[in-house]
């Protein structure tokens, strides 16, 4: 396993590089959005109408943070679970996004469009949302203002900790954990 440190957007040549197990830095810009907003921005998509934002080499930080501290740019910002964006991933994936944060595991059309299209997802700590928070430096609400903390919003992250679950080649850090410690007969 591997430590790299990327900035955003990322290139395919990029996410080739990565393997399941793999920690990363992550630097750039990010933006977050959960299943309300995946919703909109898919329809966007069917109806041919420009995204809020630029997809090419996109990551796309699946957060519904808490209101900021005074000061500061953003509150807590764990990872929610993944799955209910399992959906739209592969079509955001399509398009040409690169990335996606969360935590748990994905649904196996996730995994295939991560390999055919040289998508990446990532696993966030959660239960680390107060230090997560601390690794962005910028929040700005973009779009779908109306979902509180389900809007999307473009966020700056430095050294924003992130391992990679599922990468280009079908590879999977939880069934490849779980198998390394299965009993064998």
């Amino acid at each position: 396993m591997a430590q790299y440190t990327l900035t955003t957007p990322l290139t395919a040549e990029e996410t080739k590089k990565l393997k399941a197990g793999d920690t990363v830095l992550l630097n750039g810009t990010l933006y977050t959005a959960r299943d309300a907003a995946h919703k909109r921005l898919v329809e966007l998509i069917e109806k041919g109408e420009e995204l809020p934002f630029e997809i090419e080499g996109s990551v796309i930080y699946f957060v519904g943070p808490t209101p900021p501290k005074p000061g500061d740019p953003i509150g807590s910002a764990g990872p929610t679970t993944s799955y209910r964006m399992d959906t739209y991933s592969p079509i955001l994936l399509k398009h040409g996004s690169k990335g996606m944060i969360g935590k748990g595991k994905r649904s196996q059309e996730v995994k295939d469009a991560c390999v055919k299209y040289d998508g990446i997802y990532f696993g966030a700590t959660g239960g680390a949302g107060a230090l997560l928070g601390k690794k962005i430096t910028s929040s700005e609400v973009i779009a779908y203002p109306e979902l509180g903390p389900e809007a999307v919003r473009k966020i700056t992250v430095k050294d924003f900790p992130v391992t990679v679950i599922n990468d280009t080649y079908g590879n999977d850090l939880y069934e490849q954990g779980r198998a390394e410690y299965e009993v064998k007969d």
